[in-house]
């Protein structure tokens, strides 16, 4: 029986408790320390051959050898590398517990049990961040329904395995801990004489957050790790390694000449379980897409927005490709975030297509086991899927993420497909964006599925259709008076010849009144019947700032850079929140003076 888990703060949930103690088993080689940690957890002993890594885990289970698999924090069907692997384990494990806040992961697919976990802002415990401080966390809502915290799952499942096997307990209790204060109290005993020894704090201590080690007898933790020149090793100095240079272990050759590496977008985070749901974190990043370098698309002949089959010796999935002279040439780029909870679709092998990760090798660093997810050898070729589909609707908040989950499935039916939220939730609404390609029009059953779904079905909805020719457009106006065609445009769907997509979904995202070109989207009009101004980019996601209205203010500021980047905040309040923004809103500062002085002059 094996469990794995990802604790993790920023990701809104921490193992907690369980980490902790999964943490605590220090150098299990030596004796001493092995007697230490059964001590504190008042068992016989501990093992001493450490258990397997998360790649080596789901490896075994699918060969068998797991018999059971309990996922905690993590979404190894959306994370792992070689999905295909990851899926023949989750179906071979007799019994798949995942312990998750959010159903909609892909993991949760292959549940057996699923339990409701507590999330970040429902729950108490500690956040260690990388300044070596500890933070208390307290909660700021109760649980949702069955939900609990992760550590009390842990202890509660524990128990009751106690009370089938009482011939290995011997009449002890164990994992008696009736608080997450209890946890962390034996989490603070395991660091005792470590390096990082917080013997000294107390639960009640972290009203104010503070910095390991603080051993016992100390008032306050160290600020600076290793200023006596004593390091955590057996004569106390230090060492340094130069391990030899390993070369990636699929290099690319002629069936396979691409390197394709992979890595997280500005605003999102993991599989975006939680971040996914924000339409207004799409903004900087719309949708699914590989990017390669221009001089490589002009090359192959190949536009923006072109669908790509990309297929390594594990898998394959077709992405619409993006320019970047961020990506030298020979290489592409796609953001791990990119499972099939959001990009799906049929291969031409007629498998499911499982996300970014099914292109990525299991080969893992010996020293660290952490897989080599930054480099796969790919080919990329056209997808040649000539009928596509742009659909999207302006939804309830309320409503957007289990219309999305009923569409996730729909999804299988198309050579591609993604569905991703779009917008700032503007008066209690979202948007939601699907988009389809196949070789052949989808069948009826499915494209009404999909209207229903979206709000295209009903008698309000104007549509012209084509059946001969795979063409089908129609469009739904909300509610403003009049004969309501003064209305702004809150649902559409082009398929067949979509070459309207990109000025229709601007009109949709910008509540801009429709009365004017209803005639142009119902004719498939590759340009408004009237101009319309391009679509500014987003730069702030926290203030919805673009960088036109970015532009605009500094040529109203004045003095050195800094000093118009505080005019510019003070103004927009661009990067003054989570941060992630302020390289771009420095970069555009950047290049503000040249434009200044040449105006002066």
């Amino acid at each position: 029986f094996s469990l794995t888990g990802q604790p993790n703060a920023m990701g809104g949930r921490e193992v907690g408790g369980l980490a902790n103690l999964l943490s605590a088993h220090r150098d299990l080689a030596n004796p001493e320390h092995r007697a230490e940690v059964a001590r504190l957890w008042n068992v016989a002993d501990v093992p001493s051959k450490p258990g397997k890594t998360a790649v080596e885990m789901f490896e075994a289970a699918a060969d068998g050898e797991i018999k059971a698999l309990w996922i905690a924090c993590t979404n190894p069907a959306q994370s792992m590398p070689d999905q295909r692997l990851v899926r023949r384990a989750l179906a071979r494990c007799e019994f798949v517990v995942v312990q998750e806040a959010y159903a909609t992961t892909a993991t949760c697919d292959h549940a057996d049990l699923l339990l409701p976990a507590s999330t970040w802002g429902e729950k108490e415990g500690t956040v260690t961040n990388s300044e070596r401080r500890i933070s208390r966390v307290r909660a700021a809502i109760p649980p949702p329904g069955d939900a609990r915290a992760d550590w009390a799952i842990a202890v509660d499942l524990a128990q009751r395995l106690q009370r089938r096997l009482p011939t290995r307990s011997e009449g002890r209790e164990l994992m008696a801990f009736g608080s997450a204060e209890a946890v962390w109290n034996e989490h603070r005993d395991t660091t005792r004489g470590r390096d990082l020894d917080i013997t000294g704090l107390s639960y009640a201590s972290l009203v104010e957050p503070q910095q390991w080690p603080c051993p016992q007898g100390s008032t306050q933790g160290r600020a600076r790790l290793y200023e006596d020149s004593h390091f955590a090793t057996p004569d106390g100095r230090a060492r340094f390694t130069a391990p030899p240079y390993r070369p990636v272990v699929e290099p690319r050759d002629a069936r396979y000449p691409i390197s394709l590496t992979t890595g997280r977008l500005r605003d999102q985070w993991h599989g975006m379980s939680r971040t996914g749901t924000l339409g207004r974190l799409f903004g900087h990043s719309a949708e699914p897409a590989i990017e390669m370098h221009p001089q490589e698309l002009a090359r192959r002949r190949w536009a923006a927005g072109d669908l790509l089959r990309v297929q390594s010796r594990r898998g394959e999935l077709v992405l619409p490709v993006q320019p970047s002279d961020a990506v030298p040439m020979a290489q592409a780029f796609v953001a791990m975030h990119w499972g099939e909870e959001f990009v799906s679709g049929t291969a031409a092998d007629g498998e499911p297509m499982l996300g970014v990760n099914a292109l990525c090798s299991g080969a893992f660093c010996p020293s660290s086991h952490q897989p080599e997810l930054k480099h796969s050898a790919v080919r990329v070729q056209p997808a040649e899927l000539p009928w596509h589909l742009l659909a999207a609707a302006w939804l309830p908040a309320h409503a957007m993420l289990s219309l999305r989950e009923q569409l996730r499935p729909l999804m299988r039916h198309f050579g591609y497909a993604s569905c991703v939220p779009f917008g700032r939730e503007p008066d209690g609404r979202i948007g939601l964006l699907f988009r389809a390609a196949a070789v052949q029009p989808v069948e009826d059953a499915h494209r009404h599925r999909i209207e229903q779904l979206l709000g295209l079905d009903g008698p309000q909805v104007l549509r012209y259709a084509d059946g001969r020719r795979g063409q089908r457009r129609s469009l739904r106006l909300g509610q403003a008076g009049g004969d309501g065609l003064a209305a702004p445009l809150e649902a559409f769907w082009l398929s067949g010849d979509a070459q309207a997509h990109a000025w229709v979904l601007d009109l949709l995202r910008e509540g801009e009144p429709a009365r004017d070109v209803i005639r142009a989207v119902l004719a498939g009009a590759v340009t408004p019947s009237q101009s319309q101004a391009p679509r500014a980019a987003q730069i702030c996601s926290c203030f919805d700032v673009s960088d036109t209205a970015i532009r605009a203010t500094l040529a109203q500021c004045q003095g050195n850079a800094d000093d118009r980047l505080a005019q510019l905040q003070s103004r927009l309040k661009c990067g003054t929140q989570c941060g992630s923004c302020l390289p771009a809103v420095r970069e555009l500062v950047r290049l503000q003076p040249a434009a200044a002085m040449e105006k002066a002059a």
